[in-house]
């Protein structure tokens, strides 16, 4: 894996330079603040669930179109979860609404990456280094696990309302920053701060950076790559589940089709931070969520292509994305 993410510091300015270059188009410091932060903490949750695909899709090689299914499923079993909470999720106290969400988001990535398990074994394995039938296969597996879901929790709209400590912003001078927002972006820096430190300070980091690189020298050397990278699927099922559960508070409601809606920001995601790289989907997700409140507000009819508009500009100036760690196998 490629050393470039430790050393390449233009792209990591790419994020405070759209926020300074929209301060003048916003106009009032206040609203621009509320617009950062609303974008950052959107930006955070498209991390939590593109993470997982990047992971899958740069060091496995593997198209999973339906990474989707993952998402709705772990929204909707954190509908289940905090309907089972409601003394907790009605509390005004924060800590007791972080109670009751923490046990969602870890039943959402337990479920998640079970099921990610299972479509691991019997929908990608077959298909392995075969692209072409690997999207249309894993495409097919999403529609099968919405209909799975409708069988469940039924066809309709189901709310997830915010918890009541939750609810509600902040007053920083003349801007009001949501309080779940903020808790958006303390989940996703957590999860990067996680990830980047898995990748890339402990041994099965290590192993996952060789086995990219040498499969066949780290499997002589007596370690299974199969089930590492079984794992590896499994971890970004999980983080897509968690990424349902903030996707779906967020909204405040969910659908079974919500995981194939954001399917192609998450694709969007990865194209600009380069296939594999965690920093580089960190870098993308937060553009793209800056991207689409600050076009919202100055000229919303901008908004419905401004997120392609950024992935092409991206691609003009580096073809393989910010941080192609795919590319430097």
């Amino acid at each position: 894996m490629s050393l470039k993410m430790d050393v390449d510091w233009k792209p990591l300015l790419l994020v405070p330079a759209l926020a300074l270059l929209a301060l003048p188009l916003v106009g009032s410091p206040s609203t621009w603040l509320t617009l950062t932060v609303a974008g950052l903490a959107m930006g955070m949750i498209v991390f939590i669930i593109a993470s997982g695909l990047t992971l899958v899709f740069g060091l496995m090689d593997v198209l999973n179109f339906g990474h989707g299914v993952f998402i709705a499923l772990g929204a909707f079993v954190a509908t289940s979860v905090l309907g089972a909470m409601g003394d907790w999720t009605q509390s005004q106290s924060i800590l007791a609404n972080l109670v009751a969400v923490l046990p969602a988001m870890v039943v959402a990535m337990l479920v998640a990456g079970a099921v990610g398990l299972a479509f691991e074994r019997f929908i990608v394995r077959p298909v392995y280094g075969q692209h072409l039938k690997q999207i249309l296969i894993t495409m097919g597996g999403m529609i099968i696990g919405e209909e799975l879901i409708k069988v469940i929790w039924g066809p309709a709209q189901i709310p997830l309302p915010l918890p009541e400590g939750l609810r509600g912003s902040w007053l920083w001078g003349d801007a009001a920053v949501e309080k779940y927002r903020v808790l958006a972006v303390v989940v996703g820096a957590l999860v990067f701060g996680l990830l980047a430190w898995t990748l890339a300070r402990t041994k099965i980091g290590l192993l996952i950076r060789a086995g990219v690189q040498d499969r066949e020298m780290v499997e002589s050397l007596g370690y299974r790559i199969r089930v590492l990278f079984v794992g590896i699927f499994v971890a970004g099922s999980a983080l897509a589940g968690l990424g349902g559960v903030m996707w779906g508070l967020y909204q405040q409601n969910v659908i079974p089709q919500m995981g194939a809606q954001v399917n192609v920001l998450i694709f969007i995601v990865i194209i600009i931070g380069g296939l594999g790289s965690t920093t580089g989907a960190l870098i993308g997700a937060l553009l793209v969520g800056l991207m689409a409140n600050y076009t919202g507000f100055v000229a919303p009819k901008v908004a419905l292509f401004s997120n392609i508009a950024l992935m092409v500009a991206i691609l003009l100036w580096r073809p393989q994305g910010v941080y192609p760690v795919a590319g430097s196998r």
